[in-house]
């Protein structure tokens, strides 16, 4: 079963994370259908429009500890191939003809946050939290860290997220220039929706 759908309207296309019952955390089967669905609209003219979303309670918690501890026995190459298949699917994001907003809600942990910051538009819930985690989990920092958040919110910001583990909430994401606005998350659909369609 595809852990990425795609829910048509109109010209618009939305793209759901929907690995539930982990929190859209990131591994190779995951990023493997985002990237095939991606490469499926950027050649598709009827699709004017796309929003990245996701299922559940989180938008994605990064990288599947729990798979990490399974590929253990030769870490090495998993960490390489998922973060290999991350960078792709964030420059499939940039690289698309047609404009995508970001519709995020919940957690935003790890190298999920490339997949937000490879958006246009990014309009977020305010219970939105963006969190590295690199330096509790022991990994170097990927999926924009060190590039997109450096890029659009400055490097002394990126590095007190990185280094102080330091959490970003909705409103700051917003001031730091990491997000556009913050929305009601009972309506962060439709708006989302809404601007795609314009």
């Amino acid at each position: 079963m595809s852990l990425v759908r795609i829910e048509r309207a109109d010209a618009v296309a939305r793209v759901v994370l929907c690995r539930v019952a982990m929190h859209n955390a990131l591994v190779p089967e995951l990023l493997a259908d985002l990237i095939a669905v991606l490469a499926e609209l950027k050649d598709d003219a009827s699709c004017r429009a796309i929003v990245l979303a996701a299922d559940g309670p989180t938008f994605s918690i990064g990288g599947d500890m729990r798979r990490f501890q399974r590929e253990r026995g030769d870490l090495r190459a998993y960490g390489h191939g998922l973060v290999g298949q991350l960078n792709q699917a964030i420059l499939a994001l940039i690289d698309l003809p047609q404009p995508v907003v970001a519709a995020v809600h919940g957690i935003v942990t790890g190298g999920s946050i490339g997949l937000v910051l490879a958006a246009d538009l990014v309009m977020l819930a305010p219970q939105v939290v963006f969190k590295a985690h690199y330096v509790t989990a022991g990994f170097g920092p990927d999926g924009g860290w060190t590039a997109l958040v450096s890029r659009l919110a400055g490097r002394r910001r990126a590095a007190a997220a990185l280094l102080q583990n330091r959490s970003i909430r909705a409103d700051e994401a917003v001031a730091w220039g990491l997000a556009n606005e913050v929305v009601s998350a009972e309506t962060l659909h439709d708006k989302a929706t809404n601007a795609a369609r314009k």
